[in-house]
């Protein structure tokens, strides 16, 4: 059997790692994460993956033939920080918004046979688009033909509202084709992954408490695929104050701060804080700020409190026994910035298809 060599960049917790990891015929030689405690995440979920914990400046061409045993990389994915390009902050062309250089320099020392550059939408609309056409100017210097689309997590199984642009080059012809959506609202496809789905299993909790048990067994596709733990892990909801409460309890399914009575209404924050999502529909994109209602819509509609580490998880698809590391203010930013595992997953599959293709 043939096997792809893949080395995976700004690697994060392992989320695009965990599609390409589950065929035979994909090899992970390395990946490269420049957090010490997302590092040790990774290895933790991927231990025979070397982790090379550094700035990808030192990624020099004697560092990875070293590292990398003089290995042949045939794929390399991986998505720059997105801070810069998020429509959610304040955009600007900083030293992290020319990552993508450093991509490239990557591309240019390994000259793989194809890559995968994945990113937030905004990457689109960056300084009038200028940006992206010059991502892809400097890839197709290198002899890439490349393809472009945004894909939606919630349509291939994720229960979250999450588009993420993934860029595909491969050298000569590019043989990729998008996976095609598994879930939706047409008559072949199946019903969006709602919160019920997802997170239902799980415990009902009160601010500050904790649980360790499912209440059920599982009972659709969703937790059968997330449901590989013999116990319940990082399942806390954080404490919050009596005022804090009292709004949470207040907002009915969906509602917003604008909904409550003005005795309680907050007087700062966006249209989506201080909000409670959709038991029967997908989550709105999850943030590292997944624990806090001031920051973002986030609160439990059933339950009526902030989400616990693990609900987080669940709504970005990572498996019951994934491995989390460091502070829960770390652990939350491993799960928020990932790309979620079934996204993965499709994305895997679609580029072994590619790649057979082409040989």
């Amino acid at each position: 059997m043939k096997k792809y060599n893949i080395l995976d960049l700004f690697a994060g917790v392992g989320g695009l790692s965990y599609g390409f990891s589950k065929l035979p015929e994909f090899n992970i030689v390395a990946a490269n994460e420049i957090k010490k405690d997302i590092s040790i995440a990774y290895s933790l979920n991927y231990p025979d993956v070397k982790l090379l914990n550094c700035d990808i400046n030192e990624l020099t061409k004697e560092y990875l033939e070293t590292a990398l045993e003089s290995k042949e990389i045939d794929l390399i994915i991986g998505g720059p920080p997105c801070q810069s390009y998020s429509t959610l902050g304040k955009r600007r062309l900083d030293e992290r918004a020319n990552l993508f250089l450093q991509y490239k320099r990557m591309l240019e020392i390994l000259n793989p046979k194809a890559f995968i550059y994945e990113n937030v939408v905004g990457l689109l609309s960056m300084d009038k688009g200028r940006l992206f056409n010059n991502v892809k100017t400097e890839f197709e210097r290198l002899g890439y033909s490349l393809k472009y689309k945004v894909l939606n997590a919630v349509d291939y199984g994720v229960p979250q509202q999450r588009e993420r642009v993934i860029l595909v080059g491969f050298k000569e012809t590019n043989p990729f084709v998008y996976p095609p959506e598994t879930h939706g609202c047409g008559p072949l496809l199946k019903p969006y992954i709602s919160l019920k789905d997802a997170i239902g299993d799980l415990p009902v909790l009160k601010s500050g408490e904790s649980a360790d048990n499912y209440t059920k067994e599982p009972d659709n596709e969703f937790l059968k695929f997330v449901r590989d733990a013999s116990e319940l892990t990082e399942h806390t909801s954080p404490k919050n104050g009596q005022h804090l409460i009292e709004i949470m309890k207040t907002l009915k399914d969906g509602q917003s701060k604008n909904d409550l009575p003005e005795s309680i209404r907050p007087k700062s924050g966006y249209g989506n804080t201080y909000a409670k999502l959709w038991w029967e529909k997908p989550s709105t994109t999850i943030t590292r700020n997944f624990a806090c209602p001031s920051s973002s819509r986030c609160i439990h509609p059933r339950d009526s409190r902030a989400m616990s580490i693990r609900e987080g998880a669940r709504l970005q698809s990572f498996p019951d026994s994934y491995k989390f590391y460091g502070s829960d203010g770390m652990k939350r930013l491993e799960i928020g910035n990932a790309v979620p595992p079934l996204l993965s997953v499709a994305i895997a599959n679609q580029m072994l298809e590619a790649f057979a293709f082409s040989e």
